[in-house]
């Protein structure tokens, strides 16, 4: 069983940064692909990026590409979203989440049933 811890949220200014992680224990090795995703309240969970563990394939939500980054360090099974620019409506709960099947089986990187294992969401908030 994999268990993701997710840090480093808070609150910061419009135009300021944040960097999230998201600490995978357990069977990590089982893993194929990480991605964000975020809920605003009163809106569904939308997706924001996604990384594959072993060739580091990243792809972004729109509204995020050019401020917001992906990465991985395979050593301390750890995945990153290092958040720039940061906006108003980025405000979220921002929750990480794994995929332990193979990315053969028609992955969705964009998916909410495209992972298998969720962490406990962390809340960044973004003020004017």
């Amino acid at each position: 069983q994999v268990q993701p811890v997710e840090s480093g949220g808070g609150l910061v200014q419009a135009g300021g940064s944040l960097r999230l992680s998201c600490a995978a224990s357990g069977r990590t090795f089982s893993s194929y692909a990480m991605g964000w995703f975020r809920q605003a309240p009163g809106k569904e969970r939308e997706f924001v990026a996604a990384i594959t563990w072993r060739a580091g394939f990243t792809v972004y939500a729109d509204s995020v590409k050019g401020r917001f980054t992906i990465s991985r360090d395979n050593a301390k099974n750890t995945v990153y979203l290092q958040m720039n620019s940061l906006k108003p409506e980025d405000t979220a709960v921002y929750y990480c989440a794994g995929r332990t099947r193979s990315l053969v089986s028609g992955y969705q990187p964009s998916n909410l049933g495209a992972y298998d294992y969720w962490g406990q969401g962390n809340q960044v908030t973004v003020s004017t």
